[in-house]
């Protein structure tokens, strides 16, 4: 069987973040399939047919790959960041799991990329440096009563939080709720960092506390940070603050 699938991270912006290994695969790709936005991101070229579509679509889009694959083509699967997080590679792990037995035979390889929450944690300095957990804040798969049980338990835990797809238009009072969740379990001292559009042109960065956070500091293409109680903020005369978590916990 000649194709082959990709499931691969375009990083969280920039061109420098795309590791050589995803390169390589989008050069030797006959087909890209992914949200448009993504799929805008891979330049056209001769030989290449790019597949985009809707962003409520991933079960769809990966059978799609997937077809395209058992026919013989080389197809690669594109998302931002690290497609194992929040990504396409679990939902093309479904399709396959539900799907045409055919395609349990083909070559599938994910491929790693650089997340949004690691690009969001660098640009500050190192508030992910001990234990910590990634929620997505969407309710669209899953109910609001789950997120905000594993919120409470996070903070229980003590743990550096990552918070992806914070608040989009349709769903503003998700975020109120989580700040004032977080306020409640965490106390207002908390930091609390807001990494926009991080490795891009329109990359915006603020550090602050739960008591100073408000909900419109954030959107969905804003990655945000919940600090431990052990996370600490240095401030500097020249440049910004940098904010790590210790390595050891008391």
């Amino acid at each position: 069987m000649s194709g082959w699938l990709k499931i691969v991270g375009l990083g969280p912006g920039s061109e420098a973040m795309i590791t050589p290994e995803v390169t390589a695969a989008l050069q030797d790709a006959t087909d890209v399939v992914g949200y448009v936005p993504y799929v805008n991101r891979v330049a056209p070229r001769a030989g290449l047919i790019r597949h985009g579509s809707d962003n409520r679509e991933e079960i769809r889009r990966a059978e799609h790959a997937l077809q395209l694959v058992l026919e013989g083509h080389r197809v690669v699967v594109v998302s931002s960041g690290d497609p194992g997080v929040f990504a396409m590679a679990a939902a093309v792990f479904e399709a396959l799991e539900a799907g045409d037995a055919q395609w349990r035979r083909l070559d599938i390889q994910v491929l790693p990329g650089i997340s949004a929450m690691l690009a969001a944690s660098a640009s500050v300095g190192a508030p992910l440096g001990h234990d910590f957990c990634c929620i997505n804040l969407s309710d669209n798969l899953k109910p609001w009563v789950l997120i905000e049980k594993r919120l409470r338990l996070a903070a229980e835990a003590d743990f550096a939080m990552a918070f992806y797809n914070p608040r989009s238009k349709a769903r503003p009072e998700g975020f109120a709720r989580t700040l004032e969740v977080l306020r409640e379990a965490c106390g207002p001292d908390r930091l609390i960092i807001f990494a926009r559009a991080v490795s891009t042109p329109e990359e915006s960065v603020r550090v602050t506390t739960l008591g100073e956070a408000t909900p419109e500091m954030a959107d969905m293409r804003t990655l945000v940070i919940v600090g431990s109680r052990q996370t600490r903020l240095i401030e500097r005369k020249e440049g910004s603050p940098l904010v790590y978590t210790p390595r050891s916990a008391d």
